[in-house]
């Protein structure tokens, strides 16, 4: 084995206390957690510094991935939240010069919600950030290593998405 991480040391700990233990098991959840927890601390910081609200960002990614325009009752979907809810952070977004309202191309009584050149911007500022970050982690694998990682973990969350019985 190459470098040890804080993990083998915190799986050489364990070893004695439950030695049925499984090194790898414990060794690949643990550092999934803790990537994850450094990506989401990471983000939130990143956040802070450009000034954009972490719920003023999801709801500029959730537009930005709907090609930069949707109905509100699409982000309240996308985001998992009560329409009302999306209204205050699409008033919010508006108040900034993130988004606009329009008229629906398919219901005329109906007002969809697009991005401004200023909210791709901010969104955008904050992508390239935290993007920098995951490339500056996975940089420490090759392509081919890369693709490997995320094809393993698609099989375990092809197992995660499965109703436990």
């Amino acid at each position: 084995m190459s470098d040890h991480d804080r993990i083998d040391r915190h799986v050489e700990r364990w070893l004695p206390v439950l030695p049925d233990l499984d090194p790898d098991v414990e060794g690949a959840v643990t550092r999934m957690s803790f990537v994850t927890r450094h990506l989401r601390a990471f983000k939130e910081r990143s956040l802070v510094d450009l000034d954009l609200p972490a719920h003023e960002y999801d709801t500029l990614h959730a537009l930005a991935g709907r090609q930069g325009r949707a109905a509100p009752s699409d982000l309240a979907a996308d985001l998992g939240m009560a329409p009302a809810s999306v209204t205050a952070r699409v008033d919010a977004l508006f108040r900034r010069g993130f988004v606009r309202r329009i008229p629906s191309t398919v219901d005329r009584r109906r007002i969809d919600v697009e991005l401004t050149d200023a909210g791709r911007s901010a969104w955008r500022r904050a992508m390239d950030v935290v993007g920098a970050e995951e490339h500056r982690l996975l940089g420490a694998l090759d392509p081919a290593e890369r693709r490997l990682l995320s094809d393993l973990l698609r099989r375990v969350m092809l197992v995660a998405e499965r109703p436990v019985h």
